[in-house]
């Protein structure tokens, strides 16, 4: 009963804090003002993502003083999620150069990856296998990438409350499952103060995340999808494919943007929702999609993988439709003027 009321403070927290920084922003005239490469056409507040990230830090701090969450599952969380969250609300506020945000990116996983251990040995085909230091390295760029992959899809209204919702709240399911209820907490408490911000990033938004809440959470959700990956390495498959849609679209989306010679650090709209919310004519249609694919074909296949299907047999099926999709939808392509 005690943690349904932590859940359920986070939830009202999350709510009334998202409320308080949109009345902020509006009387500070902090808005997102659209230009030729946004997805929205009305000037809205942003920051809110400050709520994520104030509501999940504190309640962590509290059940691990609590003993609900072992201090050496916090403090990579912790560390590395301020770090990042700090250096997005710096930049959401002015500018600070890529090299910088870089550096910080890169610090906060090695913070992140000196109290886990480094990356954990991995199931391949049945067989764990351990990389050693270039294990450690490979999950360094990853943290990396699922933070700036995170900001990269935060692009239309409710898209990355959605997916961190979905995948954290099923990455929950699998545990419950799977017999590893003790890793429910962490990813249950993000998902609950997402949901919070939610219901104001819900399209129509009324606010939006800013890079201090798509950066905090793309970190958080690696170093959560790591940590499960030292309990049960199957577990790592699991994460990747829960997130198979930002995965699959950004990772895609650069890929073709590397090869045609772009300056892939600015701004564009070429991944595919952002092509799908511009065929849709609004934002709607192509997150309520993105939480259906979530929910009826990625979650099923992380269960299956979770229980003992082969990982990456259970990735290569998950994705093939995904790579389909982003094709499709002209993932990476210039946008025809």
């Amino acid at each position: 009963m005690t943690i349904w009321l932590v859940f359920s403070a986070v939830l009202s927290a999350s709510l009334l804090l998202t409320w308080v920084l949109r009345r902020y922003a509006l009387s500070r005239s902090l808005m997102d003002i659209p230009n030729g490469r946004s997805s929205h056409s009305v000037p809205t507040p942003r920051g809110g993502g400050v709520a994520i990230v104030l509501t999940y830090l504190v309640t962590l701090v509290l059940v691990a003083f609590a003993g609900w969450v072992s201090w050496s599952a916090a403090l990579p969380l912790l560390g590395a999620g301020a770090l990042i969250a700090v250096v997005g609300f710096l930049d959401d506020h002015g500018h600070i150069a890529a090299r910088w945000r870089l550096l910080a990116h890169f610090g906060a996983a090695l913070w992140a990856l000196l109290w886990m251990g480094g990356l954990p040995t991995i199931s391949l085909v049945g067989v764990e296998v351990d990389l050693g230091w270039l294990g450690h390295v490979l999950a360094a760029l990853y943290l990396v990438w699922m933070l700036n992959l995170y900001n990269f899809m935060d692009g239309i209204d409710g898209i990355a409350s959605i997916e961190a919702v979905c995948a954290c709240a099923g990455a929950c399911l699998v545990y419950w499952l799977t017999g590893h209820e003790n890793l429910m907490i962490a990813p249950m408490l993000l998902a609950v103060a997402v949901l919070g911000f939610l219901y104001w990033n819900f399209p129509p938004a009324r606010i939006f995340m800013g890079d201090a809440g798509s950066g905090f959470l793309g970190v958080v959700i690696g170093i959560l999808s790591l940590q499960a990956a030292w309990a049960a390495p199957e577990m790592l498959w699991v994460w990747l494919i829960l997130l198979g849609v930002f995965i699959v679209d950004a990772t895609f989306t650069l890929g073709r943007r590397l090869l045609r010679g772009d300056k892939v650090y600015e701004a564009h709209r070429s991944h595919a929702y952002q092509y799908a919310s511009r065929l849709a004519g609004r934002h709607l249609p192509v997150t309520l999609t993105v939480m259906a694919i979530n929910l009826l074909w990625l979650l099923p296949i992380a269960l299956f993988v979770g229980l003992g299907f082969d990982g990456v047999l259970g990735l290569m099926v998950a994705y093939i439709p995904l790579v389909l999709l982003a094709i499709k939808f002209h993932a990476g392509e210039l946008e025809k003027a």
